[in-house]
């Protein structure tokens, strides 16, 4: 459903992202985890074409997104990391807004408008302005967005980063009833997201794909978790295959 095939990305002599390639099949939830810095938001931004790769293909349920983004995109819901929303609307007028925009009908956008205000508990702040809303709730209002079409796949960078415990909490909450019926690639640097939630794990560093395999293979434990992360990105890590 999602597919990374050499992906790379070069700035003049600087190399933000080099020959990523994974798989993450129907009905996973995969952490792509990496550092700050390593490339993990540029690798997803080629994966869902909002940037052109130097070199490789990403593709969304088989489309290539580069030659083929509008009908990649109706299978694909993505959050990237602070996403625009426009803090003037309320939660149900932005939804409105996007409903209109991929051309629902009037019953099919009450319908989802109203499936995506329950599913990520929207009911209490959904005719508030979106400026007045905490963090957390942005963060959901986000999702909705992303869910509002029903796509297959979803991919997310860093939902639940800058959010107190409460907060990720919920919205881990909503991510795992999400992993009962899509396909998730969720980008994180915290650990704790891949004991709670990830099927398996890709990490990059330095732009370069390091590990991808079972959670369990990485570590069994938060410390084994950190002492193979600090392993595979660390100034001495080798590529593992």
């Amino acid at each position: 459903m999602i597919e990374a095939v050499g992906l790379s990305k070069y700035y003049g002599i600087f190399t933000a992202s080099k020959d990523v390639s994974f798989k993450v099949y129907e009905g996973e939830l995969v952490a792509f985890l990496g550092p700050n810095g390593a490339g993990k938001s540029t690798t997803m931004k080629m994966l869902v074409g909002y940037l052109a790769p130097s070199e490789g293909v990403g593709k969304i349920a088989g489309h290539n997104m580069s030659t083929d983004r509008i009908a990649g995109s109706a299978r694909l819901g993505y959050l990237p990391e602070n996403g625009p929303l426009y803090p003037d609307m309320t939660p149900h007028g932005l939804l409105s807004f996007f409903a209109d925009a991929r051309g629902m009908d009037a019953s099919r956008k009450a319908e989802r408008i109203d499936g995506v205000i329950d599913t990520c508990r929207l009911d209490s702040v959904v005719y508030k302005p979106i400026s007045k809303l905490s963090k957390g709730y942005r963060q959901r209002v986000g999702m909705a967005q992303a869910l509002l079409h029903e796509p297959d796949v979803l991919i997310m960078d860093e939902p639940t980063a800058g959010l107190d415990p409460n907060q990720i909490r919920d919205v881990r909450e909503v991510l795992r009833q999400l992993g009962e019926t899509k396909t998730i690639l969720l980008s994180t640097h915290i650990l704790q997201e891949v004991e709670a939630m990830a099927d398996r794990v890709v990490i990059i560093n330095e732009g370069r794909l390091v590990y991808d395999g079972s959670v369990n293979e990485l570590g069994k434990d938060s410390d084994e978790l950190h002492q193979a992360f600090h392993q595979l990105t660390g100034s001495e890590a080798e590529a593992v295959t």
